[in-house]
């Protein structure tokens, strides 16, 4: 009977979490997919059913392709510098260092700072002729550079912005990793006479890798989630050059109004999303602890 009672007061302090998780996460996901099967609605027209015809129009667009490679492109800059510059921080701050608790708070606080916030600040950097950027380029005599309007640069420059912001997120987590470490490896180690360089790759790293493994999946679902920072921006523009998926789907959703197929990209996304994800965790698994 106690067994009981504790199972029902169980079920009971899980319920308002799964109605929530249900509500907001996977019932629009099943309804997602189901609407990716059926026209949209327009007016007094209702929705058919035209089974993969939104999945056929979907191979065959080239700007959904575009916007792919230009988020993969993404991802592949955006995942690796973040986590290198993060992890180089963590072991900055994390050592003896004067004004330290500075340091720590000038790294973390672009992190604090909103989307929108950040974007605009980013806006004024690279304004041709009157940005921070072109104002430093112009006493060495260097050109005024279009940042945002060229093709070839857009991309990069919200690279910047994106490893500028989350860098310091990831930073936390390192850090408190970092110490985490018991100082009595570092002491054995010191004993065996292992240099700094051999304290880090065959103790310290190996340690991180859990945290990395963290950091890694919150990065990839980062790289593929992003519309504030290319809302302000660019728009996307010039010619879709600095597109990504998630902000190609806001359009066709909330600008064209085309949700049938917006529900077929965000289908697209999530299965991208899924397998990345998976990827991740199969490849990094045997590393994150020894065995």
């Amino acid at each position: 009977m106690l067994a009981r009672r504790e199972w029902i007061h169980g079920w009971l302090l899980l319920t308002p979490a799964l109605i929530l998780l249900f509500a907001f996460t996977h019932y629009p996901a099943v309804t997602t997919v189901w609407d990716s099967f059926f026209s949209t609605p327009r007016g007094q027209r209702p929705a058919t059913f035209v089974g993969l015809d939104n999945y056929e129009f979907l191979l065959a667009d080239s700007t959904f392709w575009q916007v792919l490679s230009n988020n993969l492109w993404y991802a592949l800059v955006t995942i690796p510098v973040s986590i290198a510059l993060a992890l180089v921080m963590a072991l900055w701050v994390d050592g003896k260092l004067r004004w330290r608790g500075f340091a720590r708070m000038a790294y973390f606080a672009p992190t604090v700072l909103p989307l929108i916030a950040v974007a605009n600040i980013w806006l004024f950097f690279y304004t041709p002729g009157f940005g921070l950027i072109d104002q430093v380029r112009g006493v060495f005599g260097l050109p005024e550079v279009n940042w945002l309007g060229n093709p070839d640069l857009v991309l990069g420059s919200v690279i910047v912005v994106a490893i500028w912001k989350e860098a310091g997120f990831f930073m936390i987590f390192y850090l408190a990793a970092l110490q985490a470490i018991p100082p009595s490896l570092r002491e054995a180690a010191s004993i065996e006479g292992a240099g700094r360089w051999t304290y880090f790759r065959r103790v310290t790293f190996p340690l991180l890798m859990p945290t990395t493994l963290f950091v890694s999946v919150n990065a990839m679902i980062n790289s593929f989630r992003l519309v504030d920072h290319i809302f302000v921006m660019t728009e996307g523009g010039p010619d879709n050059a600095s597109s990504l998926l998630l902000f190609y789907i806001y359009e066709t959703a909330f600008q064209f109004w085309d949700t049938a197929y917006a529900a077929t990209l965000t289908v697209v996304l999530l299965i991208l999303l899924s397998v990345l994800a998976i990827g991740q965790f199969f490849l990094v698994d045997r590393r994150v602890h020894y065995r």
